[in-house]
């Protein structure tokens, strides 16, 4: 049944937001898929909400759901736009994705206020600063 399921650990996954100018100028943060591994991994599929409580509120945002495909080895894609005004909630990316035929899924939540600038790394493949989790 349920305790027979196997659930591959997911490994040279990660997810990355930082912050980089766009065509106008402007900075904005974003967040991106990073494919660590060697080998391609096809079929992405992202889904990311924000929640939390502010200032004694519960907030809730809205679910996004990203097909990004197929991802080549060493390689990162954009998944999304981040505004700071949802820093201060836990930002949840549940990712899932194919290596052959085994399914993988892990989520990434980067806590609240977790992404400042005393949390920056070098962000692989990017090569830019920014936070990550592996």
């Amino acid at each position: 049944m349920k305790k027979d399921i196997e659930y591959p650990e997911v490994e040279d996954i990660a997810v990355a937001v930082v912050k980089e100018k766009n065509d106008a100028g402007e900075e904005n943060w974003y967040a991106y898929f990073i494919n660590l591994k060697p080998i391609e991994v096809q079929n992405v599929l992202v889904s990311s909400r924000g929640y939390g409580v502010i200032d004694g509120e519960e907030i809730k945002t809205t679910t996004l759901r990203h097909f990004l495909e197929d991802i080549p080895p060493m390689s990162a894609m954009k998944i999304e736009l981040i505004m700071e005004n949802v820093f201060g909630l836990n930002n949840e990316y549940w990712v899932s994705f194919y290596v052959g035929k085994t399914i993988y899924d892990k989520k990434y939540i980067f806590l609240p206020e977790s992404i400042i600038k005393e949390n920056f790394i070098h962000i692989p493949i990017l090569e830019t600063e920014g936070v990550m989790i592996r």
